[in-house]
């Protein structure tokens, strides 16, 4: 498949932007429970989660120079019933109105308690919309996700794996970004959030491999035999039949090299998954507040190179006909 660029950036950085309010919720929920010590609402919880908005406002941005007429955007959400796609269309922007809503009850200080529970738990707004956008923001993953993993014809895309790896870099990118958040802002959370990024990163390691190895392992059903229905085993497709280029050619074929392809394999494993980890070892053992900003960057660049790869690796069973041209 050829990658286009603004959809790996609406997935990236609305996973990023859902990552780190779910963050913010954990160490709200964290706090509530006097497991960590309570943050300002106004300075921490108002300003994370309005970065949480610019990143969704951006990645929404982003997708519609994939449209060829944005003008139209708004029919998307038409066929809810039977489209992931429409899902997100409309999971996203419900998502957008209660992070904004979440944002705005903390700069405000709308935080007095609504009622208690069990005499202990105080609910106030703010808990109540965190609780119903980490639900949105999950279901927000899975829409994403099923996108993709609902193509039953792109056998590497077709796994549950497509949902969980999409779920947990959403969640590594968006924890490592609390942890830079934390470390600029000067909040004692950094090592909460830079452990939890660590755990996150390391599974969504475990199953990107384990995706990686199965898609390596595919057998495809569709062959060039079976598309024009002779069995002969030694058939070799010498042109394409025509001249020049074509939507199919442009649309679902990366053109790049093999060696293009290895480096950009063993880019993202590095960038999403070794360095990362390594800066924040680091900065806990140095104290310093940059290298939780540098881990940040260093593994969204990464996570758009493996989101390059995650479409360039996907072969479309209509390549069987332009295996020339491929």
């Amino acid at each position: 498949m050829h990658p286009a660029f603004s959809v790996i950036f609406l997935t990236t950085l609305i996973g990023v932007g859902q990552g780190l309010f779910l963050a913010l919720v954990t160490g709200q929920l964290y706090s509530l429970a006097n497991l960590l010590k309570p943050q300002d609402s106004l300075s921490f919880y108002a300003a994370g989660s309005s970065l949480s908005l610019l990143f969704l406002i951006v990645g929404l941005l982003a997708s519609f120079f994939h449209l060829g007429h944005p003008e139209r955007a708004w029919r998307s959400a038409a066929r809810w019933r039977t489209s992931w796609l429409s899902r997100e269309v409309i999971v996203l922007p419900l998502f957008m109105l209660v992070v904004a809503a979440y944002a705005a009850v903390h700069y405000f200080g709308l935080t007095q308690p609504l009622f208690v529970l069990q005499d202990v738990i105080e609910v106030d707004a703010s808990l109540l919309l965190g609780v119903l956008g980490a639900v949105a923001a999950f279901v927000l993953y899975i829409c994403t996700a099923m996108i993709y993993a609902g193509i039953k014809f792109i056998e590497e895309w077709h796994s549950p794996l497509t949902v969980i790896n999409f779920t947990l870099f959403g969640l590594a990118s968006g924890f490592m970004l609390a942890a830079a958040f934390s470390a600029w802002k000067g909040a004692d959370l950094v090592g909460f959030y830079s452990s939890w990024a660590a755990v996150f990163t390391v599974m969504a390691a475990i199953s990107r491999s384990l995706s990686l190895r199965r898609n390596s392992h595919l057998v495809h059903k569709s062959t060039l035999q079976t598309a024009i229905g002779i069995r002969h085993k030694g058939i070799v497709q010498t042109t394409q039949g025509f001249m020049g280029g074509s939507f199919n050619t442009r649309e679902f074929f990366h053109g790049a090299s093999e060696s293009t392809l290895r480096l950009v394999y063993w880019l993202f494993l590095g960038m999403v998954f070794v360095l990362p980890v390594l800066l924040l070892g680091a900065s806990y053992w140095l104290a310093s507040p940059y290298l939780p900003v540098a881990a940040f960057a260093v593994q969204y660049l990464g996570l758009m190179a493996e989101r390059w790869y995650f479409f360039a690796e996907a072969r479309h069973p209509q390549n069987l006909y332009y295996q020339s041209m491929a």
